[in-house]
């Protein structure tokens, strides 16, 4: 007998436009908020580069009836667990704690969207700013290989494009902003119709939606910010190359590469993360059988795809060489990898490895109200139906082994590729050059968090 999979959706529209969705599950003790913001760094002006970061620590710091740090404190205090993110596409914010604290957890969420102004001073604004900048120096610019992903972007994406900078932000941006210029993000992207609140957990649908009500419903609209979307880009028709002297512990070659962008379907998306899977995901992988064990030219492997909605996602991929191994040869080895997939397919065990891995994290996602909180914000934000949650393990079920071929050769082959290389070298200088291209690994993961504590 196949267990019922099928997730519980209820989804409700305020008057103000703020999209409410709840899926109960009776007699689980606890409940997940998810409030998920249609905001992230790709909605940034150009000058203003980290304003979504920045507000996800901005958000923790008070409002008209909350003191700063009030927002974790009261939730804590009642078994919660709490925290936000920021990424290209998006700011979450999300608590998960005992059922009886739910009237808290949403009193808290919607006195922050509604009056946050009310407890914007320049001293706030100036403390979260160092936070940022102390997170960008530990996460990114004091760490070995920390802003290779931050180069990388630029091989991908023009100065311009919605996806051409990381939501970590830029240092200088932040430092000449005005409170002016924070209260008129706050008034443009953080309005109930530019969000989506989930809650899932022990709490019945009725209860849920006369909560959100009470809590949610007097917070006007806003005007609607421009949130269309840019055109897809074909995959990237030359290779590009950036070489890069660092302090590092060995030498390294990161590929990026466009991808197409995930939709409501989501299956040319799911069909090239299977192929990535294959050839660059765990010990099973082609790239670590051939550049780790087989070779032993490299001490670690990889290839792995972000799902983003602007017109493309982004392929991100990385090996790590044995000091003192050739780049030239390792990335031709890579390539010949990547190639010799795209010409052959995966192989029936291949495919059912990759696709058992998938369907593992989705179920993973799946077993927590949190996470099942987190996938329906996701779901009814950025497609903008929750309902798809739903239907995306059968979908990723039925791809088969020639949609997950034509998938790599359309969109991982070499001559969609740039690179960007890392050498140790105490200089720390920066040369351009002809080259080749692959995927992150967790330090190039383009979330940023650190609004907890």
């Amino acid at each position: 007998m196949t267990a019922d999979l099928t997730v519980p959706i209820v989804a409700r529209t305020l008057d103000n436009g703020l999209r409410v969705v709840v899926s109960p599950t009776p007699g689980l003790g606890v409940v997940a908020v998810n409030l998920w913001y249609d905001v992230g760094s790709r909605h940034e002006q150009s000058h203003r580069q980290g304003f979504a970061h920045l507000f996800e620590h901005l958000m923790f710091q008070g409002s008209r009836h909350v003191k700063s740090g009030d927002h974790f404190a009261l939730l804590q205090g009642h078994g919660a667990a709490l925290n936000a993110t920021t990424s290209f596409d998006r700011t979450n914010y999300y608590e998960s704690m005992p059922a009886g604290a739910l009237d808290l957890a949403l009193w808290l969420e919607a006195d922050r969207m509604a009056y946050l102004d009310d407890a914007l001073t320049q001293e706030n604004f100036d403390n979260q700013v160092d936070v940022v900048a102390q997170e960008r120096s530990q996460r990114m610019d004091n760490v070995p290989y920390g802003t290779v992903f931050e180069k990388a972007l630029p091989l991908v994406f023009d100065a311009g494009h919605p996806y051409g900078h990381l939501p970590i932000g830029n240092m200088q941006h932040l430092a000449e902003a005005t409170l002016d210029e924070v209260s008129s993000f706050h008034a443009t992207y953080y309005m109930p119709n530019n969000a989506v609140l989930s809650i899932v957990g022990d709490v019945t649908e009725m209860e849920a939606l006369d909560k959100v009500e009470r809590y949610f419903g007097h917070i006007p609209a806003g005007v609607a910010p421009d949130l269309a979307l840019p055109e897809p880009l074909a995959a990237l028709a030359e290779a590009s190359r950036l070489d890069v002297a660092e302090d590092v512990p060995s030498p390294a070659i990161w590929f990026a590469l466009r991808l197409p962008a995930d939709s409501p379907t989501g299956r040319e998306l799911s069909a090239v993360s299977l192929a990535c899977s294959i050839v660059g995901e765990a010990d099973t992988s082609r790239l670590h059988r051939r550049l780790v064990r087989h070779d032993q030219t490299a001490m670690s492997a990889g290839l792995g795809a972000n799902a983003l909605i602007a017109g493309n996602s982004l392929g991100v991929g990385s090996v790590h060489a044995v000091p003192g191994q050739d780049l030239d040869e390792i990335a031709a080895a890579f390539d010949e990898v990547v190639s010799g997939f795209a010409a052959d397919g995966p192989t029936q065990l291949e495919l059912d490895v990759a696709r058992a891995q998938a369907e593992r994290d989705w179920l993973d996602e799946m077993s927590t109200a949190a996470g099942r909180a987190d996938a329906l914000s996701s779901c009814a934000l950025l497609f903008g139906d929750a309902g798809i949650l739903n239907e995306r393990l059968a979908m990723l079920q039925s791809i088969t082994a020639d949609e997950v071929q034509q998938a790599a050769q359309l969109w991982l082959t070499s001559a969609v590729n740039a690179q960007v290389r890392v050498v140790p070298s105490a200089s720390g200088q920066e040369t351009e050059g002809a080259g080749v291209a692959e995927r992150a690994d967790a330090a190039a993961d383009p979330d940023s968090t650190g609004a907890g504590v």
